[in-house]
């Protein structure tokens, strides 16, 4: 099979104004990202909250996702759950659904060492039915170091993938240069924005990130452009995402900016579960109006969805990569 590559959008969960999930924005917004040329759809990721739904929403999340999607892309559906039992059950419901893959993150709450995250993520490969990504994430999770990446590749063929978002490029290069070689199946994704061009420039496949849900245009153009060859201009456009990134993540709690990226694209997919006090309600009315100028000025440029040039200034590609590692 074909390894997992392009852009997969972690989207939110829309809820309505009594907080349950609003099921007919949920298929809209989908038709919306897929329209606007995502290569695949991520429920149930950490910008979908997935912890503070059910399980049963949870799953039902993901069998709206699948089928509204219709196979026009494939969907790596986020089956983390409380314990391996849960997890493996999350996992073969979702493969009984039509998921190309299911994403996990290390066990949480619980701080686990590296033989424990281990024997965690075998446990689940030895008996799912459906393809496994690692999803490592340690400012959330147990962190999945790369001694365990590189066994569970080895070990494990129903490991498919991981899914880093530390930004950490260094590690994700030393991933790569250990398992390619021995794993062309296995697929590189980074979940973090601010770093998304370097990663595909050293060898990701593609990414998770939360902006492509807001501007799935400019991710999507930016990997399209590392494919073409095109660097100089991925790494323009990597300084458009970087300062809507960096906003979205900065506002309130997460994934309040993204949920504000998102009404500046003429979304409102409601509060999300976690009360805001008024004075955070505050911030993020007066952050939301540098959020639409910044989500309007990329808009307005037109950036075409197989990555082209844009009107950012032109610097070398060393003082913009010098730039970019600065931020990590």
């Amino acid at each position: 099979m074909n390894r997992i590559s392009g852009i997969l959008t972690p989207h939110l969960t829309p809820v309505d104004d009594h907080g349950r999930v609003d099921e007919d924005r949920l298929r809209g917004y989908i038709d919306w990202l897929i329209e606007r040329g995502v290569d695949g759809l991520y429920p149930n990721g950490s910008t979908g909250e997935f912890v503070r739904f059910t399980a049963a929403e949870r799953r039902r999340i993901v069998e709206v996702v699948v089928d509204q999607t219709a196979g026009r892309v494939p969907v790596l559906a986020g089956a983390a759950e409380a314990n391996v039992k849960e997890t493996i059950a999350a996992c073969d419901a979702y493969g009984e659904m039509g998921v190309r893959a299911v994403a996990i993150v290390a066990p949480f709450y619980y701080r686990l060492s590296a033989e424990g995250v281990y024997a965690y993520f075998r446990e689940i490969a030895d008996t799912v039915s459906v393809d496994v990504t690692l999803y490592n994430i340690p400012l959330f999770a147990s962190p999945i170091d790369v001694p365990t990446v590189i066994r569970l590749a080895s070990e494990c063929p129903r490991v498919v993938g991981i899914k880093d978002s530390t930004g950490d490029l260094p590690t994700m290069m030393r991933m790569i240069a250990a398992i390619r070689p021995m794993r062309e199946d296995f697929a590189f994704l980074t979940g973090w924005d601010a770093s998304l061009a370097l990663m595909l420039i050293a060898g990701a496949d593609g990414g998770t990130n939360a902006t492509s849900g807001v501007v799935p245009e400019l991710t999507r153009a930016i990997h399209r452009a590392v494919v073409a060859g095109e660097i100089d201009d991925a790494m323009r456009l990597q300084y458009q995402l970087l300062p809507m990134f960096d906003v979205m993540l900065g506002l309130g709690e997460f994934p309040e900016g993204f949920r504000a990226g998102a009404r500046s694209r003429g979304w409102n997919l409601g509060p999300g579960r976690v009360p805001l006090s008024a004075q955070q309600r505050e911030a993020i009315a007066k952050t939301q109006q540098e959020i639409d100028a910044l989500v309007n000025k990329v808009t307005q440029q037109s950036v075409p969805k197989d990555g082209a040039r844009c009107d950012l200034p032109v610097d070398t590609l060393e003082q913009i990569v010098q730039r970019i590692l600065k931020q990590l």
